[in-house]
């Protein structure tokens, strides 16, 4: 018998995982890389490695991304689609098992513990939709809900999983002791999915506000530096030096670039259209946000700026220069995404 595994690597996969292969069956593990996902660590890949079972990993791309953008079951508390998130998953772990030979799914599920995904009657619609009824086992909360068909048919002991509900993690870090599974081998149930976070929502609400179609770059170029929008203009301010060289690597060959040269400054990238006054802007948050500002004292700063020449047979980048005052506080507010 072979089951396939969502393992993200949190601490309800990570137990699942281990319910199920204390019951001989042997176990896939299948991990999606999610473009809105905050976490940096392998976790799954350690759990993976730790329990010796193969892991499959799934990279979303734009049709994920469509998906973010219409979700037909709509959004949480921020720009997060969690049901048609789950869908999404479950329809490519369906995929994957048949190539895998698997013979059911089992996830990380807890009856109750997420408001919008995980109730009773949106596991029923998840799978439904996914086109995986009653084949979709969920240990950890098994014997609160109607028996699978991997149950019925006698392929998992029912007897042996669990019944835990609600948003306490008290009964799983206790399983986790019994298992030995110590608390640094598990990532903090706070961090996870960006859309969640109200300040990212907003950025990717007005991505999608302004763009007919959204790139993996652009969910990436989101991730980086403070972000202004200017009528159909995008600024992006680098934060510090790491993100200033992720942003000229990441920049498109029709956007523009600036800096305060002889001063410690952010990379600024604009965006959409390059009017005389949205780069005026973006020369004023370049220079609000360099080191020149605290000695400028009302004295204007000057910013270069280099974009690509595409009237020559060959492009060549051109540097020019504009003197301006800083950004004020009051700009900056207004201009903030």
């Amino acid at each position: 018998m072979k089951a396939l595994a969502l393992l993200s690597g949190g601490l309800d996969s990570i137990l699942a995982t281990k319910l199920i292969l204390d019951q001989d069956i042997e176990v896939v593990a299948l991990n999606f890389i999610l473009p809105f996902v905050a976490e940096k660590k392998d976790y799954a890949g350690e759990v993976a490695k730790r329990f010796e079972i193969p892991l499959v990993r799934v990279e979303s791309g734009e049709e994920f991304l469509d998906m973010v953008r219409n979700p037909k079951h709509g959004y949480g508390s921020g720009m997060n689609p969690c049901i048609d998130c789950r869908i999404y998953m479950l329809r490519e772990a369906k995929r994957i098992a048949k190539e895998v030979g698997a013979d059911f799914i089992f996830t990380g599920d807890v009856l109750g513990e997420r408001p919008m995904s995980q109730h009773r009657k949106a596991l029923e619609l998840e799978e439904k939709e996914a086109g995986l009824e009653k084949m979709v086992l969920r240990p950890l909360s098994a014997k609160l809900l109607p028996e699978t068909i991997p149950e019925q048919k006698g392929w998992v002991d029912r007897n042996k999983l669990c019944a835990i509900k609600g948003k306490s993690r008290k009964p799983q870090i206790a399983l986790a002791n019994k298992f030995g599974i110590l608390d640094d081998e598990y990532p903090t149930p706070s961090g996870g999915c960006l859309l969640t976070y109200r300040e990212f929502a907003s950025k990717l609400r007005d991505l999608f506000d302004h763009n007919e179609r959204v790139t993996m770059r652009d969910v990436r170029v989101l991730k980086i530096g403070r972000h202004f929008r200017f009528g159909s203009s995008k600024i992006i301010v680098g934060r510090n030096e790491a993100e200033n060289m992720l942003l000229l690597d990441l920049k498109n060959t029709e956007d523009y670039a600036f800096e305060v040269p002889g001063y410690g400054s952010p990379i600024t990238i604009l965006e959409g259209s390059k009017s005389k006054e949205a780069i005026e802007v973006a020369a004023k948050l370049t220079a609000r946000y360099s080191d020149a500002a605290v000695s400028a004292e009302g004295k204007a700063v000057l910013v270069e700026v280099k974009y690509e020449d595409k009237e020559q047979k060959e492009a060549q980048v051109k540097v020019t220069s504009i003197a301006v005052s800083p950004a004020d506080e009051n700009e900056v507010v207004r201009l903030r995404i």
